[in-house]
């Protein structure tokens, strides 16, 4: 069995990938904090997120630390600001009172800082031999575009849950030409596959190191559950039956009043969604958006059926059965384009599901990379053999049964951070982010207990 993708390990391509990561996230950065005016950038529009003039200031200041200072051992610009942008020394909820930096005083920063940066990555070695540093292969300018990313996907987050008017405008996926008619679920097969990655230079701890492990067979929807399903359950007295929940998350549902999707609201007979600024009918085709954990999880049981694991996931996303090899993606080793995922804000929407033909897996399975964030059944736990590097509160801190583990990206979500060993984790009760899920069986015949 190969265990190593197909990757690029030329230093100057890295080098050149690397400069593009960074440029490809200022400017979404750029677009998400100069849509709106300076008030709200420093006001707090949810206490579950920072104010989005931290995230800015924030973002310089990690690019700093790591380039900077750790890569290029320079000192210093501004230390007094180190501990306001530590993102685990204040929770989101205080940090409005802070003393930050102002807006024009956060781009400045960012600015400078990245000016900086890349003259450091002109020289940088890139080199592939000998022991693991944050410039091999490039891998810390890897992994400051993808934590920017991640606070724009952040960022993106905010922008959904303002009050007011669009501020951030997109196209809309292309519609299908006609309803997707595929199987409603593909079989895939048992045995073992190679999870994880040894071999993807810009891969974060938690992905290392690659290891097998052995799925039995099981059965997997072929495409994300959509709003149309999603409101089976709910006309069904989903969220009224205690039956199909968790304890905690029934106890969520009668705690803060739970009855549809966050953001879904009745108008008269119709369902309607607010999505950036703007109301409009909930579209039936489109993956379901805005659930927890705990309500795919009640879905998956009122469907009798399950939320996969998260090898589950990985080996149908992953696997490839004629070879025994683990890709890097679903459609092969080559990098996602707009025609194989809807990823990198291109969208500010899900494709209808059964889009996407040329990213599908294998074996059939559409939409495993982009669209949404899917839930799994499984817990965020490291590989055998983990090493957190290069600092312990990226992965290793979180590990546990608190968080839940989520995979494959969403339209919000960048092509540098999204691959198919990406692991995602959050609170089971989180609704906020752009997560929903696709359900799986053990193989066998299906058994829904409600029909």
């Amino acid at each position: 069995m190969t265990t190593e993708e197909n990757v690029t390990t030329d230093p100057e391509a890295l080098r050149a990938r690397a400069a593009d990561a960074l440029e490809t996230a200022r400017r979404r950065t750029t677009l998400l904090t100069s849509c709106v005016e300076e008030p709200e950038l420093t006001a707090q529009h949810s206490p579950l997120m920072s104010p989005l003039v931290w995230d800015l200031a924030h973002i310089g200041n990690q690019e700093e630390q790591w380039l900077l200072r750790a890569v290029a051992g320079q000192e210093a610009m501004r230390p007094e600001i180190d501990p306001l942008y530590d993102a685990f020394e204040h929770p989101r909820s205080e940090r409005p009172s802070l003393p930050l930096l102002a807006p024009h005083e956060a781009r400045g920063y960012a600015a400078e800082v990245r000016g900086r940066a890349l003259d450091v990555l002109e020289t940088a070695s890139f080199a592939l031999d000998g022991p693991a540093s944050l410039t091999r292969a490039g891998f810390a300018f890897g992994m400051i575009a993808q934590h920017e990313q991640q606070h724009d996907e952040t960022m993106l987050i905010t922008h959904q849950l303002r009050s007011g008017g669009a501020a951030l405008t997109a196209p809309d996926p292309e519609p299908l030409a006609e309803p997707f008619a595929g199987p409603a679920e593909v079989l895939v097969p048992g045995g073992p596959f190679t999870m994880g990655t040894s071999a993807e230079p810009w891969a974060l701890d938690n992905e290392r190191p690659a290891h097998v492990r052995d799925v039995p067979s099981f059965h997997l929807d072929t495409t994300p559950v959509t709003n149309g399903a999603y409101l089976e359950f709910i006309a069904d007295g989903g969220y009224r039956q205690e039956r199909w929940w968790h304890p905690a998350g029934w106890a969520a549902v009668r705690e803060h009043g739970l009855h549809a999707p966050l953001f879904w609201r009745r108008e008269g007979g119709d369902w309607v969604r607010r999505r950036f600024g703007v109301s409009e009918p909930v579209p039936p085709d489109e993956p379901v958006l805005h659930v927890s954990w705990y309500e795919a999880d009640a879905y998956a049981r009122w469907a009798g059926r399950r939320l996969p694991t998260e090898e589950e996931w990985e080996k149908a996303a992953r696997h490839d059965p004629v070879t025994g090899r683990s890709r890097r993606y679903p459609w092969g080793d080559a990098d996602p384009t707009p025609e194989r995922a809807n990823l990198g804000q291109r969208h500010l929407r899900p494709a209808p599901a059964g889009s996407c033909a040329a990213g599908e897996s294998p074996l059939g399975v559409r939409q495993l990379i982009g669209d949404v964030w899917e839930w799994t059944a499984s817990d965020f736990t490291p590989y055998p053999g983990f090493v957190a590097y290069p600092y312990r509160e990226y992965s290793e801190v979180f590990f546990g049964p608190e968080h839940k583990v989520l995979r494959g990206g969403s339209f919000a979500v960048a092509d540098v951070v999204c691959r198919g060993t990406f692991r995602n984790w959050d609170y089971p009760v989180r609704r906020q982010i752009f997560s929903g899920f696709r359900t799986a069986r053990d193989a066998g015949p299906a058994v829904g207990e409600h029909a």
